[in-house]
């Protein structure tokens, strides 16, 4: 069971964002999404508002996009995705997580549903680390994903409107950063 979910997760490269890599690469995929926020947890954890466990929060990183093999990727701004996004992943959830023995499976089901409700330290903090691995490649690519598709500043600053809660001194850090996209005419 370990070796069909290892294998099953190997899709989790097959499935692209809209982000694209630094130097206007390609599009990143969630495999390569999630390890960069797994390593800017160990980088960054002294900007966390609260200490927070290492390995659970790059464990929680490195598995909440797995759903995304099933559900697919919902980008950050398409509101009608959204609708359907969380019944999509928990459907997803419980099948991928469901490959795994019993007692694994719950402790990543229990991760999965922990990073989505950001109620410990450590999910705020990794929801912190999924909305700043993408503004970090955004501005490395002079906001040519925002440009693609008309984003404005004030949707970005909806999406990480609960940065705050995770690490004040980041949140402090997009924000300075948005205005200075916007100012940039990178971002509406």
């Amino acid at each position: 069971q370990q070796l069909d979910f290892i294998l099953e997760i190997d899709k989790e490269k097959n499935v692209f964002r809209q982000t694209r890599l630094s130097g206007l690469g390609r599009r990143e995929n969630d495999a390569e999404h999630a390890w960069h926020m797994a390593i800017m947890v160990y980088l960054l954890n002294e900007y966390s508002n609260e200490k927070i466990d290492l390995a659970r929060t790059m464990m929680m990183c490195l598995i909440h996009d797995i759903v995304e093999i099933d559900a697919g990727d919902t980008f950050a701004y398409d509101e009608e995705g959204k609708k359907t996004q969380k019944e999509r992943e928990e459907k997803a959830a419980k099948r991928i997580f469901g490959i795994l023995p019993d007692d694994q499976k719950e402790i990543l089901k229990e991760l999965f549903r922990e990073f989505e409700e950001q109620k410990t330290p450590e999910a705020r903090f990794a929801n912190v680390m999924d909305n700043l691995q993408p503004l970090l490649l955004n501005v490395s690519n002079e906001g040519a994903d925002w440009i693609e598709h008309g984003i404005h500043k004030e949707q970005v600053m909806g999406r990480n409107a609960r940065n705050a809660e995770g690490s004040a001194l980041l949140a402090d850090y997009i924000l300075k950063v948005l205005d200075e996209q916007k100012n940039r005419g990178r971002l509406l």
